[in-house]
């Protein structure tokens, strides 16, 4: 279930109406309860069959969290560190199970047959729950804060449940750790009208970006992806370079949704991006594009090794970083071009390493008539191309179609093709590029600063019926979000 559809307006009308009844809205165990109940109820529209999965993760780890924290205000430091290894194990064997055995048993099999061994392997094709990727995650996390003694496990088993399947971030996150998650479930949350007001702004930003630039796009991308040995020169470049910004606005319309969403029930939610195309090198992409995932790897994974290869200086971080990167592609999917697509960005961090620019953070400054400075738009455009050509692998379902488009892009002559998309499209692009230059501050594009113009109620709401209409208007065919699929 979509969250850009009559359908999820339908269920969120009747949340929404429940949430916040008198009965309901003094009392936060019973706004626990109805969410945990509209959580469930949201995952079986989306997957039935898996929502026994999600209940019996969640009672595990529930179980866990209460078993590591006995041991830890007992002392019992060797144990806890046992039962936090087992926690994080049980965690990633999920993962490993539904997402990546098959993967890595076809692999070794593979791996053998050309040792003339004669292994194969008759794929299982096990059904990958939705959104096992966060709430794996986000079980992982609650454990290892417990063990780092950043909280204390929670007693309440709706309270977890509620945190581990909230419905906006369910299927496609962000992925909220526990200790700034858990508190807000504690209080209850009388209606905030200048918070739900924040969210509806951020959930029209997100239905205009999905809908308007995500959806139109999809149609040459696909097309030139389902035959790129046929496409010209021309129209694979262009494919390639507008790929990106597909994917950001297909992803990030999701992530605006689902926290805007979350507002309007009075949660504050973890930020998953900060206008990553005004970065001017990959680290500052990466530092502001799948900030929830990639924070939560930094912390995991980064920071252990950091300390691990510390005595290697530049090289040990190199590494550290190059594992990080090739670990978070890897999360996306089993196959080896996302494990190459981690390696490919994690390569540019040496550069940066060599150099000491990796730790430097500079703010960006407006230069002339408040545009970008020329260095730093200079700087901009080309770590652009660096993540367009990044993303071919990303993008590729295997290394033999990855090729071909790269082999199509220098070979294929350079004849004009059919492009099938509406101007307002480019119009919305360049549009929301200006945004991510005059918003920079702000959490998302409509989050209007004070001024004169904005301060009139009129001027506002000639902006979102203008939102609106265009989305009516102008939207592509409905397609399902990217990240449902991770």
């Amino acid at each position: 279930m979509m969250v850009n559809t009559p359908t999820f307006a339908l269920f969120f009308a009747i949340v929404f109406a429940i949430y916040y009844l008198p009965a309901v809205s003094r009392s936060a165990r019973r706004q626990s309860v109805w969410l945990l109940l509209s959580s469930y109820a949201f995952y079986a529209l989306a997957q039935w069959k898996m929502l026994l999965l999600l209940m019996v993760a969640t009672a595990v780890f529930y179980g866990l969290g209460l078993w590591l924290q006995r041991l830890i205000d007992a002392g019992k430091s060797r144990q806890a560190s046992h039962a936090t290894t087992l926690g994080v194990c049980a965690g990633i064997g999920v993962l490993l199970w539904f997402k990546y055995f098959d993967f890595f048993a076809s692999s070794i099999a593979s791996l053998l047959g050309l040792l003339g061994l004669g292994v194969t392997w008759n794929a299982l094709n096990l059904v990958v729950p939705l959104g096992v990727s966060f709430f794996t995650f986000r079980l992982i996390s609650y454990i290892i804060e417990i063990h780092r003694e950043h909280l204390r496990a929670s007693s309440d088993p709706l309270e977890f449940a509620a945190y581990v399947s909230f419905f906006p971030s369910l299927l496609s996150g962000p992925i909220d750790r526990p200790e700034r998650f858990l508190p807000q479930l504690r209080v209850p949350h009388p209606f905030d009208r200048q918070l739900a007001v924040d969210g509806c702004r951020q959930v029209l930003w997100g239905m205009f970006t999905k809908m308007c630039i995500a959806d139109m796009l999809v149609r040459l991308t696909d097309r030139v992806w389902a035959a790129p040995d046929e496409q010209s020169a021309l129209m694979l470049v262009v494919a390639a370079l507008l790929y990106p910004i597909q994917l950001y606005a297909d992803f990030s319309g999701y992530s605006h949704m689902a926290i805007g969403v979350g507002k309007v029930l009075g949660f504050q939610m973890a930020r998953n991006f900060n206008y990553p195309f005004l970065a001017r090198n990959v680290a500052e992409f990466w530092r502001n594009w799948h900030m929830s995932l990639t924070s939560w790897i930094t912390d995991y994974v980064f920071m252990p090794l950091n300390v691990r290869f510390r005595d290697w200086g530049k090289v040990g971080m190199a590494l550290a970083i190059i594992i990080n990167l090739v670990l978070i592609g890897f999360w996306h999917g089993a196959d080896w071009t996302y494990g190459l697509f981690g390696l490919y960005f994690g390569l540019f961090y040496i550069p940066l390493i060599v150099s000491g620019a990796f730790g430097k953070r500079k703010k960006l400054r407006p230069g002339w008539h408040g545009c970008p400075k020329g260095g730093d738009l200079a700087k901009m455009v080309a770590n652009y191309m660096v993540v367009a050509v990044g993303m071919l692998l990303f993008r590729g379902q295997s290394l033999a179609e990855v090729g071909t488009y790269l082999h199509g892009m220098v070979a294929n002559g350079w004849s004009v093709g059919e492009f099938g998309i509406h101007p307002f499209c480019y119009l919305s692009i360049v549009v929301m590029l200006i945004l991510h230059w005059t918003q920079r501050g702000t959490e998302h594009a409509l989050q209007l600063k004070p001024g004169r113009l904005w301060n009139h109620r009129a001027y506002r709401w000639i902006l979102y019926y203008t939102i609106i209409l265009c989305i009516f208007k102008f939207k592509g065919e409905a397609h399902q979000f990217i990240y449902f699929q991770f």
